[in-house]
């Protein structure tokens, strides 16, 4: 049942560990519970627990609960400056001189987890380019999702 979570984490070379008994799918939607709300569960709800994601056309989409999971761990991450996490939560991409710390392992393509100097995760993107190469100018981790959407879906 978790392996579309486990897939998706997988992407950013990571590894969440989730009990599988505790985590309940309702339609297309995947939660996280505890023991004691799942005793108390009706067969059919709209929401419980932690929203972890949701499946759609065969791809997942997560909840940020669930990337913020995936960042307390050991995974591809980069970590912006303020303007460059401002910039990003606005929909922007992130130009090589944003980014203020990185993992070891990232490479062209590699999905990347992109955090605030805080160490809250702001969403994700693709890198574009070797973030060790080019210039200070150039886009190095293009923009997938960021905790802006939702506000700028609302408008």
């Amino acid at each position: 049942m978790i392996e579309p979570i486990s897939s998706f984490a997988s992407r950013f070379k990571a590894n969440v560990s989730l009990d599988e008994s505790l985590v309940v799918k309702e339609q297309n939607r995947y939660f996280l519970i505890n023991e004691n709300l799942k005793k108390l569960m009706a067969k059919d709800f709209y929401y419980a627990g932690v929203y972890l994601g949701k499946t759609k056309n065969g791809k997942f989409f997560p909840s940020f609960s669930l990337l913020a999971m995936i960042a307390a761990r050991k995974a591809n991450k980069v970590v912006v400056d303020a303007k460059s996490a401002w910039l990003f939560i606005c929909g922007r991409d992130i130009f090589r001189r944003g980014i203020v710390k990185a993992s070891d392992s990232e490479e062209k393509g590699a999905s990347v987890l992109v955090l605030n100097k805080y160490g809250e995760c702001l969403g994700f993107g693709t890198i574009t380019r070797d973030l060790n190469k080019g210039g200070e100018k150039d886009v190095v981790v293009k923009n997938v999702s960021d905790v802006g959407d939702f506000l700028r879906r609302e408008t």
